[in-house]
């Protein structure tokens, strides 16, 4: 009997621990530690108490996910920030480029304002008795800070109009807020402001210097607005071996509203300088200047004087259409020494005489066109490549008309008014 009780102990015994081995696995961590910190199962950790969490690899992945949360959050936040850092410079570039563009609006605006009052100040002034030296005197008529004021010729220019023009400054008399009498030279200025001379060579609106080559025997828009457009006719000779023409500008077609001037230098076999070599005509019509210096031409054509006067006693005169443009042209050869210089091989026959011009615009737009209009433009940016001898402004195709008498061009803006018709009686 005593034998049967223990075998049933030993049984209960033995069932109790194989439960503890079971229940000890069932629960994963739950088991024995090492040392108070061993490997439970499943990869589990053990903390030393016998509570292991068993989620290991997912600790791992939550972990990996956070550093990749905050390095996305930290890289879009300095995206932002260089961003936020461009976008600030270039609205401060912007802004820098806008105030030096109305800058340049507003002195292009006074400009235009200041040579307009210049070239309507013969207008306003009433000329008096010379001095007893022979200075010339005038009194102001227009209203301002001038009204009524006598101005005297300097004495190192007493005249308006110089016999001697060549050596010889004239008196220019200012009857705008200058309200001042001065010396001008009464001839063009081939590196002043929108000058037109040698093989063509210009100096812009924008007091930048370029050539423009056109062709033999093409006519090119020279300035194309809404109320003027000024046509040039080019001469030429291409030497044997060159891949261009050197050219000049032979004739130049003043167009507005509906007339036209034309200014044209002579084909001349040989340079004389004791004769004219220009010929001008006014709506067809040809205008003759006597060969004295101080001669001129004048009409009126409805709101415009055009006036036409002689600033040197051959080949050389001042052009005026009220209120649009004033242009000083001089007619000139292709000198010995010149063509020497530059190997034009010119024909024996023709001494290639040529117009050397400056212009100065009295009443352009914004939207001015042509070769040398749109050096005028307040956002003109040149393409004529810098740094060299010879910045060459292309643009043939753009501004070449039919003839030298055409408004018509690719960029031509200019619409010549048509002529009232007479009603028949």
């Amino acid at each position: 009997m005593e034998h049967k009780k223990s075998y049933v102990l030993v049984a209960l015994f033995a069932l109790l621990l194989l439960t503890e081995i079971v229940i000890a696995e069932s629960d994963g961590g739950k088991g024995n530690g090492n040392n108070g910190k061993g490997q439970v199962a499943h990869g589990g950790y053990d903390d030393g108490k016998g509570k292991g969490n068993g989620n290991g690899p997912k600790d791992k992945e939550k972990k990996d996910k956070d550093k990749k949360d905050k390095d996305d959050k930290e890289k879009k936040d300095k995206d932002r920030k260089e961003k936020e850092k461009k976008e600030k410079e270039e609205k401060v570039k912007k802004d820098k480029e806008r105030k030096e563009k109305d800058k340049k609006e507003k002195e292009r605006k006074e400009k235009e304002k200041r040579d307009k009052e210049q070239s309507e100040a013969a207008a306003r002034y009433r000329m008096l008795s010379p001095l007893p030296t022979g200075q010339e005197q005038a009194m102001c008529q227009g209203q301002g800070a001038c009204y009524y004021k006598t101005l005297s010729c300097p004495g190192e220019c007493p005249t308006r109009k110089p016999t001697k023009n060549r050596n010889t400054k004239g008196c220019f008399i200012d009857c705008t807020s200058k309200c001042e009498a001065t010396c001008k030279w009464r001839k063009p200025n081939c590196n002043g402001y929108g000058s037109l001379c040698y093989d063509p060579r210009f100096v812009g609106g924008d007091g930048r210097m370029f050539y423009f080559h056109g062709s033999k025997g093409g006519n090119f828009a020279i300035v194309s607005d809404n109320n003027l457009q000024i046509n040039a006719h080019f001469i030429g000779t291409r030497p044997v071996g060159r891949t261009r023409d050197f050219t000049w500008v032979q004739a130049l077609n003043v167009m507005f509203e509906s007339h036209k001037l034309v200014i044209t230098a002579n084909k001349v076999t040989q340079w004389d300088e004791n004769s004219d070599s220009f010929t001008i005509r006014f709506n067809d019509e040809l205008i003759t200047l006597p060969e004295d210096e101080q001669s001129e031409w004048r009409v009126n054509s409805g709101e415009r004087e055009i006036v036409i006067e002689r600033t040197d006693e051959r080949n050389s005169v001042r052009v005026l259409v009220s209120g649009l443009v004033q242009m000083d042209i001089k007619v000139r050869p292709i000198g010995k020494e010149e063509e020497r210089v530059h190997n034009y091989q010119l024909p024996k026959d023709d001494a290639f005489a040529h117009l050397e011009t400056q212009f100065k615009f009295l009443d352009l737009s914004e939207l001015v066109e042509g070769v040398l209009g749109k050096t005028y433009r307040p956002d003109y940016v040149s393409t004529a490549k810098t740094g060299v001898p010879m910045p060459v402004m292309g643009g043939e195709d753009k501004y070449q008309t039919p003839s030298l008498f055409s408004p018509t061009c690719r960029l031509c803006r200019f619409k010549p008014q048509e002529q009232p018709l007479s009603a028949d009686i």
